[in-house]
C-alpha cells in the first residue's frame, strides 16, 4: 500500500532509470539522474531535522523546480511552488502566511530573496549542492523511505496559492491521497504510458501542472517544458510540438483558441499528437470545432475542477462536433470523486435543475493553510448526510445535468446578477457572444455602479455595435443584451494562461 505520491517515482526510477524524465531549455535528464539529484537535496533537507513542513520552491519552471518538488517529498516534507514573477508585495503576503522553514532556490535569485527578507541560512541554493552519490538507486530509495514512511496519505503533498476574493492569496493544502487518486484515475482514463511525451504549458504554481508532473513520474512518460515565450507565437508553438513529437497536451482553452484564430492547422499537422486535454476555463465550441475538423483523429477531453479538489473532478471525452450555441459538457465524475449538485435549499438537484456543484471524498484539500475561517466557509458538512461527518467542498460553480446525465457548467454563482428585475447568468451571455463569427474571444462583466452589462471582445477588427447587438439578439432576450462594448486587439491573459478578468474589471472603474 502506498502512503505517499512519491512512490510513483520510486517505482518508475527502478523500471526505467535510463529513460528521459524531463526536458527543458537546459537539456534532458534521465529518471536516474533526476532521482539522484532529488536524493542529494533531500539528504540536505533531512539534516535540517524537519518533517511534514512546507518547503518553498522559488525557481522558474523547468527541471530544477520539479527536482526540488521531488526532493521535498523524499525528505518527508511538502513543496510550495511560487510565481517568482509575482509582485514582491504578494510574495511577502504568502511568506507571512506560510512561514516556510526552508527555501530552495538558485544563486541567480539571491538578490530577490534578500529583498524579500529571507535569511540566507534558510535558503538552499542548488548550485552549492554536491550531486554525486556512491549509492545504487535501490539504496537511495531505501534511505529515503526512512523519511517518507513517517508520512501518511492524508498528510500534505503540496500547497498551491490561489487568488482570494479579498485580495489575499489562499494556500490550498492538497494531501497525498488526493494526488494518488487523481493520477490513478488519469492513467486508466486518459491511457497515458511511458511512450508518451507530455508537452507542459501550465505554470508549476498552477494546479494543472500536477497532471503533467505526476503522469510522468507514475508512467515513465517524458515531460517536455515548452518554452513560455512560444505561447505568444502560435505558429512557433505548433512547430515545437511537431519537432519534439509531443503526444499529449493539457492546455488552457485560451492557447487552443489562439491557434484556431490564426487557422494554423491542417490534417497533416501534429502527426504525433494523440490527446488534447483542456481545462481551466470554458472552451468555446466554435474553436474546438476547428481543431476537430482539422485534426479529426485525435482525442479531445474536457476536464473540470478547482484546486481545492486536487485538480479535476469531472471529465468529458468530446463525442461530436458541437454547434456554436451549444454548451460543451464537463461530463461525468472522475472515479472516486463524489460529485453532488445542491439547490439553494440544500436538496439534490434533479436533471435540468440548476444547483451548486459540490465535491466530497479523498480528493478534497485539507483546507487553506493557516486560514481556519476561510476553510470553514467552503469545506463543510454534507447537508444530505446527518449521521456521520461527511465533508464537502462548495465550489461556487453553478451547474445542471442534461437529459443524458451529463453535467453542464453554467457559470459562477457570484457571476449571477440581478438586472432590470431579472436574474441573469453572465456565463450564458458569454457563450452567446463566443458563438458570433466576428468574435474570437470575449469576456462579460457587470458594472454595478452604472448597472451595465459589458462585453469585452477580441477580434481581427473592431465591430459595429449594431452588428454585435444583432448577432446577440438572435440568441438572447433583450434584457440580456450588453449595453457597452469594448474592443481590444488582445484580451489580457494572466499567468495561468486564462483571461485576466480582474484586469478587465479595473477598466470598469
Amino acid at each position: 500500500m502506498n502512503n505517499t505520491s512519491i512512490h510513483f517515482l520510486y517505482n518508475t526510477v527502478l523500471k526505467s532509470p535510463d529513460k528521459a524524465c524531463a526536458i527543458d531549455d537546459q537539456g534532458t535528464i534521465t529518471f536516474a539522474n533526476f532521482f539522484t539529484k532529488a536524493y542529494c537535496i533531500a539528504k540536505l533537507l533531512g539534516q535540517q531535522g524537519i518533517l511534514n513542513q512546507p518547503i518553498l520552491v522559488y525557481l522558474p519552471k523547468g527541471n530544477a523546480a520539479i527536482i526540488s518538488f521531488a526532493a521535498s517529498l523524499l525528505s518527508g516534507n511538502f513543496y510550495v511552488p511560487i510565481d517568482i514573477k509575482s509582485p514582491q508585495k504578494r510574495i511577502r503576503t504568502i511568506l507571512s502566511n506560510l512561514q516556510p522553514r526552508i527555501v530552495i532556490s538558485s544563486i541567480t535569485l539571491k538578490e530577490r530573496l534578500q529583498e524579500l527578507g529571507i535569511p540566507l541560512q534558510d535558503i538552499i541554493f542548488l548550485e552549492n549542492i554536491d550531486y554525486t552519490s556512491t549509492l545504487f538507486i535501490e539504496a537511495m530509495i531505501e534511505e529515503c523511505k526512512s523519511m517518507t514512511d513517517q508520512i501518511i496519505d492524508c498528510d500534505p503533498c503540496y500547497i498551491m496559492f490561489t487568488s482570494g476574493s479579498t485580495g489575499t492569496p489562499k494556500g490550498v493544502v492538497v494531501p497525498h491521497r488526493g494526488v494518488m487518486d487523481y493520477i490513478e484515475w488519469a492513467i486508466a482514463c486518459l491511457q497515458v504510458d511511458n511512450s508518451d511525451i507530455i508537452g507542459n504549458q501550465a505554470p508549476l504554481f498552477f494546479d494543472n501542472s500536477t497532471l503533467d508532473i505526476y503522469l510522468s513520474w507514475a508512467t515513465g512518460a517524458t515531460i517536455n517544458f515548452i518554452p513560455e515565450s512560444l505561447f505568444l507565437f502560435p505558429i512557433k508553438l505548433i512547430e515545437y510540438l511537431e519537432n519534439n513529437q509531443i503526444t499529449f497536451i493539457f492546455f488552457v482553452p485560451s492557447v487552443l483558441v489562439s491557434v484556431s484564430k490564426m487557422q494554423l492547422l491542417s490534417p497533416e499537422r501534429l502527426p504525433s499528437l494523440r490527446k488534447i486535454v483542456f481545462a481551466g476555463e470554458v472552451m468555446p465550441t466554435k474553436h474546438l470545432a476547428y481543431w476537430q475538423t482539422q485534426l479529426p483523429n485525435k482525442s479531445y477531453i474536457n476536464l473540470y475542477g478547482p484546486t481545492e479538489i486536487t485538480v479535476d473532478c469531472t471529465y468529458f471525452f468530446v463525442d461530436r462536433i458541437y454547434n456554436t450555441e451549444e454548451t460543451l459538457p464537463i461530463g461525468y465524475p472522475c472515479q472516486n470523486s463524489g460529485v453532488i449538485i445542491l439547490t439553494n435549499d440544500n436538496r439534490l438537484a434533479k436533471n435540468g435543475e440548476q444547483g451548486e456543484l459540490c465535491v466530497r471524498g479523498s480528493s478534497l484539500a485539507l483546507g487553506y493553510w493557516n486560514a481556519p475561517e476561510k476553510t470553514e466557509e467552503v469545506f463543510c458538512q454534507n447537508p444530505l448526510q446527518k449521521n456521520y461527518a461527511d465533508r464537502i467542498y462548495r465550489t461556487g460553480d453553478l451547474v445542471m445535468k442534461n437529459e443524458k446525465g451529463q453535467i453542464l457548467f453554467i457559470g459562477r454563482i457570484d457571476s449571477q446578477i440581478k438586472h432590470m428585475g431579472y436574474r441573469i447568468e453572465l456565463g450564458e451571455i458569454e457563450t452567446a457572444a463566443d458563438a458570433l463569427h466576428c468574435i474570437d474571444k470575449c469576456c462579460i462583466l457587470y458594472n454595478q455602479q452604472s448597472k451595465e452589462i459589458v462585453l469585452f471582445y477580441e477580434s481581427m477588427e473592431e465591430q459595429t455595435v449594431a452588428t454585435l447587438k444583432k448577432g446577440l439578439s438572435e440568441q438572447l432576450p433583450n434584457y440580456m443584451i450588453p449595453r457597452k462594448y469594448i474592443y481590444l486587439q488582445k484580451l489580457p491573459i494572466n499567468a495561468n494562461g486564462k483571461i485576466d478578468r480582474k484586469s478587465l474589471a479595473e477598466k470598469l472603474q
